[in-house]
């Protein structure tokens, strides 16, 4: 018998299910994104421009840093989904192991990575002197976390993949509001400036992190995880890293493109700087409502492939497509709408605002084309294949970046050009994608064979 957090992805309809299990999906994104728009928030009030910027410019090299790991966590959810999917229970509970352990190892990996690199990446991405050390600090903070945000991450993906998107939204709705208490007594009582909003942004992991492993320690069943289970299945390390490894890759070398972004808009000043990281976090609530609809394709597609379920899968991926099409049309358009007071939330100073608005009125009236390409990722992804979306999204985004900083960015150096080129490049890694999943559904059986 089912547990009432689990959802049988095989059978019954498709749109209305797709919703129930987003819609949790997209709070607990969202919440998630609160952590890093509360620090951004506190220190622009609470200790000016510079802090902002440091902070902000962050972002784009920690992902880069960190998204080869939590593209792991990816290759465990197809993994976990399929298994489940196809009733394989050992499978599904030999792979929940590993998935911890390789949790907690990537979690120290990442430690080291992020004392030793923080700063030598930051003077590479020329990081202005008035904001590298507060940004050197924020980064080694939040690096000294990782083993918790990798364990949240790898947990939350064995949960998503039986189709519980309810406990890891309760889950960051306590560990949230303990965060933004945190940031604000840590920078207004403490003066800790940046300090204080990494320490809040880590200690609420931790508190996510244990609910979570609480959750599956608890579990009844194939997703009861043991301690003295612990251990790497060689067999299910190798599946994970075959769909998370090219999934990590392809986000590590997107973010490549994003930091040669962020070193072109740092060579404007701290102050566009600001401008950029505020519309970057208004941005992000948009990008994680989408991603949710890319999450719930994957899940989906892969039980349903798992289960031999054929005939659902393109019903499934147009659900898909359309549910992100008016959820990033919708929030976009709303953002660019509110723009001014959105990006006045995080900063009073008009220069800082104008760059925000700049940036808004490009990102949030195509950012729904983004959205619609991750969803065709996460179909191909769910039916085994995480090279081919890997090798395209690299070539018709990331290169297609690259090559337009260094040609048509170098031609009319604005911010607006360099914006441009993201839906540019969505458009055309969107139709690759669709033409690859074209390909590879016809391999596939029409009909049912389970």
């Amino acid at each position: 018998m089912k547990k009432s957090y689990e959802m049988d992805m095989c059978n019954g309809p498709i749109l209305s299910k797709v919703l129930v299990y987003a819609f949790p999906l997209m709070l607990s994104g969202i919440l998630q994104l609160l952590f890093n728009a509360a620090d951004v928030i506190v220190v622009g009030r609470f200790a000016g421009s510079q802090s902002l910027a440091a902070v902000g410019s962050t972002s784009a090299l920690i992902n880069l840093l960190v998204n080869v790991f939590i593209g792991l966590s990816v290759g465990v959810n197809v993994l976990v989904a399929q298994y489940y999917g196809a009733k394989k229970e050992d499978d599904v509970n030999e792979t929940v192991h590993t998935a911890v352990t390789i949790s907690l190892i990537s979690g120290v990996l990442l430690i080291f990575i992020g004392l030793l690199l923080s700063r030598p990446l930051l003077e590479l991405m020329g990081t202005p002197e008035d904001v590298i050390d507060k940004s050197t600090i924020y980064m080694q903070i939040y690096f000294a976390g990782m083993p918790v945000v990798m364990l949240y991450n790898f947990g939350s993906a064995v949960l998503r993949a039986v189709g519980d998107t309810k406990r890891p939204l309760y889950y960051l709705s306590i560990a949230g509001v303990v965060n933004v208490v945190l940031n604000i007594f840590f920078v207004t009582q403490f003066h800790m400036d940046v300090a204080g909003v990494a320490l809040a942004t880590v200690l609420s992991q931790v508190i996510s992190a244990g609910l979570v492993v609480r959750s599956l320690m608890k579990s009844e069943g194939c997703l009861k995880l043991e301690l003295k289970k612990l251990g790497v299945s060689i067999p299910k390390f190798k599946r994970i890293v075959q769909v998370g490894l090219p999934a990590g890759m392809q986000g590590a070398i997107f973010s490549i493109s994003n930091v040669l972004i962020q070193s072109s808009v740092n060579s404007f000043g701290s102050i566009a700087m600001a401008g950029n990281t505020t519309a970057q976090n208004i941005e992000g609530f948009i990008y994680t409502a989408m991603n949710a609809i890319y999450q719930t394709n994957l899940s989906f597609t892969s039980q349903n492939y798992g289960g031999k379920k054929f005939s659902r899968i393109n019903r499934i991926t147009l659900t898909c497509v359309a549910v992100v099409t008016v959820v990033g049309l919708v929030l976009g358009l709303a953002c660019y709408g509110a723009g001014e007071f959105l990006v006045g939330i995080y900063s009073s100073d008009p220069e800082v605002i104008q760059y925000g608005l700049n940036r808004l009125a490009i990102f949030g009236t195509t950012y729904f084309i983004c959205g619609i390409m991750d969803t065709m990722v996460g179909a191909i992804r769910g039916l085994g294949y995480s090279v081919l979306p890997m090798c395209v999204s690299l070539t018709g985004a990331c290169a297609f970046r690259i090559i337009w900083i260094y040609t048509i960015f170098q031609w009319s150096r604005s911010l607006t050009t360099l914006y441009l080129s993201y839906p540019a490049s969505w458009i055309v890694t969107t139709a690759a994608h669709v033409v690859c999943f074209m390909i590879i559904r016809k391999k596939l059986p029409k009909e049912d064979m389970a």
